[in-house]
């Protein structure tokens, strides 16, 4: 079973500290240092905000990908559990990003590189559970609420566990009132 992001909107107050983590964490370098204008902000997640939820949207990583089915350069795959997108090899068509049901993969311009035309290539960007990055993945490190978690195998399993007993117990309740 994939491991998943997951946001909690209640805990959630919209300071995009997440994004800003995400950003700085696959830039590669300090950027707090260096020219803004030299590298592309392009964080893998995205924050829905409106004036009665704050949240941020992640990959879910999903079992089957629809992104992954979607995709006619075979540019995603799974590796470990994780739904990876290779940028370079990505040709921005932008089916991945209509397939996915959550609305989790973004299309960003990558200044740095350039298509035969002189313009800069516009590619698909999803959560990548900061795959490679020791620690990752960052937003979870960063959220300054506790809004964001990972969630493995055995917190699905135990959620189940938990849902099974309390419909047993509400059940039971119903049936000897």
């Amino acid at each position: 079973m994939n491991r998943y992001v997951k946001a909690n909107p209640e805990l959630c107050m919209g300071c995009r500290t997440c994004l800003a983590g995400c950003a700085v964490a696959h830039a590669g370098e300090n950027f707090f240092y260096g020219d803004p204008d030299s590298f592309d902000f392009n964080p893998k997640l995205h924050m829905v905000k409106t004036l009665k939820l704050s949240t941020p949207i992640h990959c879910k990583h999903c079992e089957s990908p629809a992104c992954m089915a979607a995709c006619i350069n075979g540019c995603i795959t799974i590796q470990n559990g994780v739904v990876l997108l290779d940028q370079e090899e990505c040709i921005g068509c932008k089916a991945c990003m209509t397939a996915c049901p959550f609305g989790a993969i973004d299309m960003v311009t990558l200044t740095e590189v350039r298509l035969d035309s002189g313009e800069p290539k516009i590619v698909a960007n999803k959560c990548d559970l900061c795959h490679g990055i020791e620690g990752g993945p960052v937003c979870v490190d960063v959220c300054l609420t506790g809004a964001l978690t990972l969630v493995e195998e055995e917190d699905l399993n135990d959620m189940l566990e938990r849902r099974r007993v309390e419909a047993a117990r509400a059940l039971d309740a119903a049936i000897f009132e």
